[in-house]
């Protein structure tokens, strides 16, 4: 296992008219046996970082480092770095033993020794019961867990898992994130796991690295990341559904000092030290995030609320997800599958004003 250390990292892709800031000053650190994802959109630099630390593509800037040893001239197979793909890359005329034992038939281990390490990670993978059939007869699923038992095999100091599951069906994906999470829990290697998914990345990860636009946004646990967002952008990607944002800004009457949402008669209540918190930066527009989990149709009457007219009440088995409206202003909240809210009703949501997140108009760095 090893600690993986990135500082002042850059990768730069330059062609003949123009040059990509495709990782821009990442700083991250991944400590010795833990499970961390690298989260964000197409084209936020989440692979060019996997890339530069497995050591496919070299480094603009900055330093790599697996515990103390700096890494940034030596090739992959030197890092001691396993890598599982989105694409099995099994070979199709081997048997399932044959594929997982390869990389062991390279190093020069003997049949025995290649036989038995391969039953080990396959009774771990539980894909003892296919070591003699051909990977063209597996499903994908299967095929995946072959995969990620020939990346074991090897015993890597670094574990990568670039969009392993990008191919898998949702009822499998939930099947593989627990194997995922038992694997790590069980082999305590060090794993880097790469995604757009935030579910996957959630369920799976001790910490998630969220980036967008080349630069790393926020790293902290999923409790950090859904309760603290560092800014919009991560209160927006965290989340399902979608966290409601809401352009509004400070105002005090006889009632105290609330937040007026722009285009609507909505009113968020605030209490008078995080009131006073808002004012020091001196702005006249803010952006306000509630998530619609935090939004209780039948909630504490003690507690603030909402009043807006129903949209749109969608039922989705196990809960609803009312969109509500007040003006131009669109919103939704989370609420119980049996509610019989109907178009035009009127209702009122309750809300903790703990559960109230306000950011920057300007920067949209997290202000409460």
């Amino acid at each position: 296992m090893a600690r993986v250390s990135l500082k002042d990292v850059n990768k730069i892709y330059r062609s003949r008219h123009d040059e990509v800031h495709a990782v821009n000053d990442l700083n991250l650190t991944v400590n010795d046996g833990e499970f961390v994802a690298l989260l964000g959109p197409s084209g936020c630099g989440k692979t060019s970082t996997l890339r530069m630390i497995v050591g496919l593509e070299e480094i603009s800037s900055g330093q790599i480092h697996f515990d103390d040893v700096l890494v940034n001239d030596l090739d992959s197979q030197a890092r001691n770095v396993a890598m599982a793909f989105e694409t099995y890359a099994l070979y199709p005329n081997f048997t399932i033993e044959e594929n997982l034992a390869f990389p062991l038939e390279v190093r020069g281990l003997s049949a025995p020794e290649r036989k038995k390490k391969a039953r080990e990670i396959a009774e771990i993978l539980r894909i003892d019961d296919i070591l003699d059939q051909r990977p063209g007869s597996l499903s994908g699923g299967q095929q995946q867990r072959v995969s990620l038992g020939r990346a074991l095999i090897r015993d890597p100091a670094v574990f990568i898992l670039d969009e392993v599951m990008s191919h898998i069906d949702a009822h499998l994906k939930f099947q593989m994130l627990f194997d995922l999470k038992a694997i790590h829990q069980e082999l305590k290697k060090t794993m880097i796991y790469v995604t757009h998914d935030q579910v996957e990345a959630l369920a799976l990860a001790d910490r998630v690295a969220v980036m967008s636009n080349a630069e790393l946004r926020q790293f902290g646990t999923r409790n950090d990341l859904y309760h603290t967002p560092a800014s919009v952008f991560v209160a927006d990607f965290i989340g399902e559904p979608p966290t409601n944002f809401f352009e509004a800004e400070l105002f005090t009457d006889q009632k105290g000092t609330a937040l007026h949402v722009a285009d609507s008669d909505l009113v968020i209540q605030i209490d008078q030290q995080h009131a006073q918190r808002i004012a020091r930066w001196n702005e006249s527009r803010l952006t306000v995030g509630i998530r619609p989990q935090s939004l209780h149709l039948n909630g504490d009457r003690n507690l603030p609320a909402l009043e807006a007219e129903v949209a749109i009440n969608e039922y989705l088995g196990e809960r609803s997800i009312l969109t509500l409206t007040s003006g131009a202003c669109r919103f939704r909240a989370v609420v119980d599958a049996d509610t019989a809210a109907a178009r035009g009703e009127r209702v009122r949501v309750h809300y903790a004003p703990e559960d109230v997140m306000v950011f920057s108009g300007q920067t949209e760095l997290i202000i409460l």
